[in-house]
Order: structure tokens, then C-alpha cells, then sequence
């Protein structure tokens, strides 16, 4: 029996271009409080789909909601002050 997959073509080519960029992961990493913030009011809305929200559950989503407000507002005043990627370093 002959294995055949060395023969077949990759469904996707390997390239050298698959591994994000350092300023990619910069962003990322800037990014990262909003997304984590944005998975918790995602988070709190998920546990109140299938039951009537109690008031802690209540306070859970205005405390996400306020959550991601905050890192969003922090994440546009954090925008002024970073160099953009044609600044030299």
C-alpha cells in the first residue's frame, strides 16, 4: 500500500507570511482588556438567555456593560498617544 498524502497538494500552501507580525501582536496585546471585557459581557448575557435574569444577574451584565465602556473609552485615549506604524522607532 503506497501512501499517497506526500503526493497530494496542501489545501493551504505554507507561507512564510502565516505568523502575525510583532506590530500585529502590539495590537493584540493593546487590544486585549476590551476583548477580555467584551468575552465577560458576552459571558453574562449567554447565562441569561434560558432563565428570567435574577438581580445578580442583573448587576453581572450593567457591571460588563460598564466594563467594556470603560476599556473602550481607555482604549480611544490610549489611540492618541500611540505611534503609528509609519513613526520611526
Amino acid at each position: 500500500m503506497d501512501i499517497i498524502a506526500p503526493l497530494q497538494d496542501r489545501v493551504t500552501p505554507w507561507s512564510v507570511g502565516l505568523e502575525p507580525t510583532d506590530a500585529e501582536l502590539m495590537a493584540i496585546e493593546i487590544e486585549l482588556p476590551l476583548i477580555l471585557a467584551e468575552r465577560d459581557l458576552l459571558d453574562a448575557q449567554i447565562v441569561t438567555l434560558d432563565r428570567t435574569p435574577t438581580e445578580v444577574d442583573r448587576q453581572r451584565l450593567r457591571r460588563a456593560r460598564r466594563r467594556v465602556l470603560a476599556e473602550w473609552t481607555a482604549l480611544e485615549n490610549r489611540a492618541g498617544h500611540l505611534p503609528s506604524s509609519g513613526d520611526a522607532a
